[in-house]
């Protein structure tokens, strides 16, 4: 017996380092994206762009980064997620460092919409879908994503105070440049412990009430891409999660700039994202470890709901209690429809494909992500007020809800 099944038999397993670092991960990745609604009034305030406009270059970013999603996911299918986690980090904090020197609209398109985007394409997907191949069984699966993707709960109740801490000390170019390093040096760390499988490292599998087994891991089953978009099940979780897309990233740029409107204070309102982001955790770890019990169907049903219900509550806020409020519903159902995300596709069509799948899926919804912010900009722009936009998030909600419904298994598709 190798020395690392000897190590297993002792109760040491890899998978859970994959998890703590796929954490850390998502926290730098969760919390700086984030910082974007904190940065955004220095940044059009100074040069005088639209809050569409400025709004531009996060779509830019979140469609570019979204497509990318489809190469990474493949790429990590093939040659894991070391090389393609360093790419991410090298790529992020160029990114942000360039981002200090922004004087021109322009600069804002490249340094944000284009290189960040290219850097932070190498996070997400691949860490989540290597998280799922180290925990194959559905026993502890949802959960120890969950783990994982509470990162970036983390990081969101973290950076965006820390960002407006930083930029109000020593201006947003500093601040930027503090972030660059930051996320440079943790991310291209953390890369260099990342394995894609088991039996990259010769561990033994884990069977499905999470026992360790000496046998070779089972191979894996499931459709491949070209399978699943042939599917009705496929067309109904993307156009479901491209509606998710619209309504999180239109709040989530355009929350502190609705509160700024309201007369509340950056500070305050830059607390706004330590509920979302503190409520996202407790909905990214428990609802991950709900849908390893219930399944991951009824949680997204539990959390489309919890959500329309949360955005149709943000129409009457007035005051900060109630954002608070808000915040805090917002940020649970959020967290537990990211949780659900990776482990029904692996439910739906398997895991022998499921990074470049999930890739697809994910870069779908930064489409819907990357519409969602202008959208909302737009509408402020043309009418100032966003009661228009958040409700349009509303009726994404809903829809969401009515096409999860129909979601049903795929005969042969996904896991046994």
């Amino acid at each position: 017996m190798n020395k690392e099944i000897e190590t297993e038999k002792k109760g040491f397993f890899y998978g859970y380092v994959i998890v703590a670092i796929a954490c850390l991960v998502n926290v730098i990745l969760g919390g700086t994206l984030y910082t974007f609604s904190v940065f955004f009034e220095p940044l059009s305030g100074e040069f005088g762009w639209t809050r569409a406009v400025t709004s531009g270059a996060f779509s830019l970013y979140m469609i570019l980064h979204g497509f990318l999603y489809i190469v990474t996911g493949r790429l990590n299918d093939k040659v894991g997620p070391r090389i393609v986690l360093s790419g991410c980090g090298l790529f992020m904090g160029l990114g942000y460092l360039l981002m200090s020197q922004v004087n021109g609209i322009w600069h804002i398109y490249l340094f944000y919409g284009v290189i960040i985007a290219v850097g932070m394409s190498g996070g997400y997907v691949p860490i989540t879908s290597t998280v799922t191949r180290w925990f194959e069984s559905n026993a502890k699966r949802g959960l120890m994503i969950g783990i994982s993707i509470a990162g970036t709960g983390i990081g969101t109740m973290i950076m965006p105070p820390l960002a407006n801490w930083l930029i109000s000390s020593y201006g947003w170019r500093t601040s930027y440049t503090v972030i660059g390093i930051m996320v440079l040096v943790l991310i291209m760390a953390a890369a260099q412990f990342m394995k894609r499988a088991p039996e990259q490292m010769q561990q033994p599998s884990r069977d499905r009430n999470g026992a360790i087994t000496d046998s070779p891991p089972v191979k894996s089953r499931g459709l491949s891409l070209k399978q699943a978009i042939r599917t009705r099940q496929f067309w109904l979780l993307s156009v479901a999660y491209f509606g998710f897309g619209v309504f999180l990233q239109a709040v989530m740029v355009h929350i502190v700039l609705h509160a700024r409107g309201m007369g509340i204070s950056p500070a305050a309102a830059a607390n706004i994202f330590v509920a979302i982001g503190g409520l996202s955790l407790i909905g990214r770890i428990g609802m991950g470890s709900a849908g390893d019990r219930i399944g991951n169907k009824s949680v997204i049903i539990i959390n489309f709901v919890l959500m329309a219900a949360a955005l149709a509550w943000l129409l009457i806020a007035k005051e900060m209690w109630m954002l608070i409020l808000f915040a805090g519903a917002f940020g649970f159902a959020y967290g537990g429809l990211v949780a659900a995300q990776s482990p029904i596709i692996a439910d739906l069509f398997g895991i022998s494909s499921h990074g470049v799948i999930l890739g697809v899926i994910v870069s779908i919804i930064t489409i819907g992500a990357a519409i969602g912010p202008v959208m909302a900009g737009a509408i402020f722009d043309f009418t100032e007020s966003y009661f228009p936009a958040f409700l349009v998030c509303v009726a994404f909600s809903i829809i969401g809800l009515i096409l999860t419904l129909f979601l049903k298994p795929i005969a042969g598709g996904g896991e046994k």
